[in-house]
């Protein structure tokens, strides 16, 4: 399944400088295979030692959580949005 992964400024040295890119894999888990395979270094900010989701990394698949779906096992349907947003903390 082919895919268009939004990448957040802070990953686009990966990318040449592109916003967007597209990847193929019938899951999360492939399409971030895919990614690493044409952007090599971008799996390692996205995946912690264990090979599980970084803490502060929210990935979305169109408008769904994937910690609330299944994972890395989240089906990424053909055409599907995938989202890297990195989690923002801080405060006054």
């Amino acid at each position: 399944m082919s895919v268009n992964v939004r990448i957040p400024t802070i990953l686009r040295t990966y990318t040449g400088g592109r916003a967007e890119v597209p990847a193929e894999g019938a899951t999360l888990s492939e399409v971030i295979q895919d990614l690493e395979k044409n952007h090599a270094g971008i799996a390692a900010r996205v995946l912690d030692d264990t090979g599980k989701l970084r803490r502060f990394v929210n990935v979305y698949v169109n408008d769904d959580d994937v910690r609330f779906e299944q994972g890395l096992e989240t089906p990424t349907p053909d055409g599907a949005g995938v989202s890297i947003i990195p989690a923002v903390a801080g405060g006054c």
